[in-house]
């Protein structure tokens, strides 16, 4: 059957303390948002709606930036859970299928937990998504008979033999949307908070005789955020996740805390990641790679054999062909970097393109901005930048070319041929020790006019 995301994005954060909407604060490098819509991407729906409250427009621009298709509804009064999902009805309105409701501030729930409620679904008519709870605090509780559910009851409405019981409710629901939406229409505020419940659905649908199941996920699954204590929670929770991710798959991390990973990077078998390397959105690094310590890299792909640092940064449009070296305080910006090439000392590249087997001398900058335009530099294969070179761009250097060490390249270098633009060294001989002692004299006044 089909499905529809409805994802509940509405809230303001009060207890973040910030003028940016709670969804969209960063995990890895990605709004919260975009992590509840991945999760739900792996389900393939044919329809996602996002509800969005306080900074709609905001919402609305990270939404259609994961997903362009994504339709972005505005609930303008908060009334609970269920009011919530009831603004969505006119964007379901013609939709035949299952609708499972996300929320854009829990965004660590699998998607194989998502497929596992889709199976539960062929038995039930509505589906909802519980954990067993370390500290169940103010969870709603999930009330079982068997593999029924009962009823969700909040917190604030439990008895005392309700709030001791430990499988919790994370708001995570599946139903056909027609099932859904006519429960929706039952509910009504009697509730401590006088919302419409979401949670009600569940006794509503018992009610009427319909079959309704929970399924149990890990608790870590569920984490909400409400707060930067919980963002920093869920960022620590996301990182040693994915580190793990990565050692299964065959990533040797030496020391697996100190690596900071992105929401898509992609790392391929065999690669060795040493201490502290930063990986930005839109890193891909192939198998067999070495990324040295103190790295960061960012909207780059590194291919196979290649090894980058220590302390090197790739930036967006960095492309490293396999077996190329980038060593010690390299930025590479922008670039297609060729076939082992080195570049291991000092250097800046930035919109150019290096041939392969070309040796990059220490000092080496490819001069790309004019103050207002960016220009590019082209050097071919097997040529030899000596150290020191300043490439003013727009530049091209010729395959087997040279440039002379300190040179300041502003014309075409030809293919073989060898750069030298350098002032003439002048020699004066004795000038630098009578150079000496005029400025230890001056230093000496200076000192006694301080006494």
């Amino acid at each position: 059957m089909s499905i529809a995301l409805v994802i509940l994005a509405a809230g303001k954060g009060t207890r973040m303390n910030s003028d940016l909407p709670k969804v969209l604060h960063p995990i890895a490098n990605a709004p919260m948002l975009a992590h509840a819509m991945q999760a739900g991407a792996a389900l393939a729906p044919e329809r996602v709606v996002v509800v969005a409250g306080h900074g709609f427009d905001a919402v609305q621009s990270a939404a259609k930036d994961f997903d362009e298709d994504a339709i972005v509804v505005e609930q303008k009064e908060q009334n609970g859970t269920a009011h919530a999902v009831d603004v969505c009805r006119d964007a379901l309105q013609d939709f035949d299928g299952d609708v499972i409701v996300l929320f854009g501030d829990t965004p660590f729930v699998r998607a194989e937990t998502l497929e596992s409620m889709v199976a539960a679904k062929a038995q039930n008519a509505v589906v909802v998504l519980g954990f067993e709870a370390a500290d169940p605090g103010k969870y709603g509780r999930l009330i079982m008979s068997g593999d029924q559910l009962d009823q969700i009851v909040e917190f604030a409405d439990a008895t005392d033999e309700e709030r001791a019981v430990t499988f919790c409710n994370s708001g995570v629901m599946l139903a056909d949307r027609e099932t859904l939406f006519s429960l929706i229409d039952d509910i009504t505020p009697n509730n401590a908070q006088s919302e419409y419940y979401l949670t009600d659905v569940a006794g509503l649908a018992r009610a009427r005789g319909l079959g309704v199941t929970a399924v149990a996920c890990e608790e870590s699954e569920t984490l909400g955020i409400n707060s930067r204590t919980h963002l920093a929670a869920a960022e620590a929770v996301f990182q040693a996740r994915e580190r793990q991710a990565l050692m299964d798959l065959g990533v040797t991390l030496q020391q697996p805390d100190t690596v900071m990973l992105s929401f898509d990077t992609v790392v391929g078998r065999d690669t060795l990641i040493e201490p502290n390397v930063y990986f930005g959105p839109g890193v891909t690094v192939e198998s067999g790679t070495r990324i040295r310590a103190f790295s960061h890299l960012e909207g780059c792909h590194v291919s196979r054999g290649a090894v980058v640092g220590p302390y090197a940064r790739l930036r967006p449009g960095a492309e490293l062909s396999e077996n190329v070296h980038v060593g010690n305080f390299v930025e590479i910006k922008n670039a297609e970097v060729g076939e082992g090439t080195k570049v291991n000392h000092l250097s800046y590249i930035g919109d150019a393109t290096l041939g392969a087997g070309t040796n990059i001398g220490a000092g080496t900058i490819t001069c790309n901005y004019d103050g207002v335009m960016k220009h590019h530099t082209n050097i071919g294969d097997n040529a030899f930048i000596g150290s020191n070179t300043m490439l003013v761009a727009p530049v091209s250097v010729g395959n087997e070319a040279m440039t002379g060490s300190g040179s300041v390249i502003t014309k075409d270098v030809p293919e073989a041929a060898l750069a030298i633009s350098r002032a003439e060294q002048q020699t004066k001989p004795g000038v630098a020790r009578k150079l000496f002692e005029m400025l230890k004299k001056k230093k000496q006044k200076r000192a006694l006019e301080t006494k």
